[in-house]
């Protein structure tokens, strides 16, 4: 590390807000003081990532929802099998709060892991444990106690659903070392981050089928795009602390490789649409703007620009939005079309 930049690093306060925090929020502003350095280990100063994890169990529920519910014992009477296709609302809800729970979780555990290599890079440098505002014990404790809270979420689904979702954490436990191995941790990441894309089919249905599993693989594809995306920020830092990511890995090629992932992500999307029997033509008609949002992306992407790469990280929770977008709205169309 040269000098200067050990010099930054050193006059970093513990205390200090995270460097890609959006300005203004609430745990930097209105959280308690003492408060403050477990919320952002916890990342609730910054929840693009709960939302990214987020966005599949949602899409996952709403293709689930034309299917009769037989996992979910608290299903609402009707949804899915009246043709509405609505998504269960207590699913959604039972999901956000496993989302924000488990991605909070998981960055608890990254943190852990990666606390001596966060020291040394500045993006990095004020997470509260790399900074010392928060202790070894202290992240513990906040980690058994998230875990705790995804644990009770998912409880409340059936055997299967349970099961399925205890796997998931075998990939979790291992996503932070994957770096130090492999130059595809984006992969190990999606294959974590997309695990909604099959809970919450299972969680409804009580089983898995062709379209849940068609979502995962796109899912996995959109994961390792966009956290390319984010591992730019970080490509002479990872190069200095012998590192590895795909950003390193594609180099100047990373808008190709880009294009290729967001395609396949895209197509897959749609394809498991189909496979659920979402009505095509409505879907294809809200899709387009989703495929539209990531071509955006790599066209508009400046790759060595971290701010850059920092915003267009971050619009992936439109992508999300849409996606769900098209799949309700095309449901809700299908159910109209029904009872006509």
């Amino acid at each position: 590390m040269d000098r200067q930049k050990e010099t930054a690093l050193a006059a970093t306060p513990r205390d200090a807000p995270a460097v890609d925090a959006t300005a203004g929020n609430w745990v930097d502003t209105v959280a308690p003081r003492p408060a403050r350095p477990y919320l952002r280990l916890a990342r609730l100063d910054r929840p693009i990532g709960a939302w990214l994890l987020l966005w599949p169990c949602f899409w996952s529920v709403a293709l689930a929802a034309r299917e009769a519910p037989t996992g979910w014992r608290w299903a609402v009477t009707g949804a899915g099998a009246n043709g509405e296709g609505l998504p269960d609302p207590i699913l959604l809800v039972l999901f956000l709060i496993g989302a924000f729970a488990m991605r909070a979780a998981g960055c608890v555990w990254n943190d852990i892991i990666d606390r001596d290599i966060d020291a040394q890079v500045a993006r990095t440098a004020t997470r509260p444990l790399a900074s010392g505002a928060v202790t070894l014990r202290g992240a513990a404790t906040l980690l058994f106690a998230l875990l705790l809270v995804g644990l009770a979420v998912l409880l409340s689904f059936d055997r299967f659903a349970i099961g399925l979702g205890f796997v998931s954490m075998v990939i979790v436990a291992l996503y932070p070392f994957a770096k130090r191995v492999t130059f595809w941790p984006q992969a190990v990441l999606g294959l974590a981050f997309s695990w909604g894309a099959l809970m919450g089919w299972a969680a409804f249905t009580g089983e898995i089928g062709w379209a849940p599993l068609v979502l995962y693989a796109g899912c996995v594809a959109w994961v390792i795009g966009y956290d390319t995306i984010y591992a730019l920020q970080d490509v002479e830092d990872d190069q200095m602390l012998g590192l590895k990511s795909t950003a390193l890995k594609f180099g100047a090629n990373v808008k190709r490789w880009l294009a290729a992932f967001y395609a396949f992500a895209f197509v897959c999307i749609c394809l498991a649409a189909w496979l659920a029997r979402v009505p095509t033509l409505p879907f294809a008609a809200l899709a387009i703007a989703a495929g539209m949002h990531l071509a955006w992306q790599v066209a508009d992407l400046r790759p060595n620009d971290s701010a850059d790469a920092l915003s267009k990280f971050r619009s992936n929770h439109t992508f999300g939005i849409l996606v769900f977008a098209a799949i309700v709205v095309a449901n809700m169309f299908g159910g109209f079309m029904m009872s006509r």
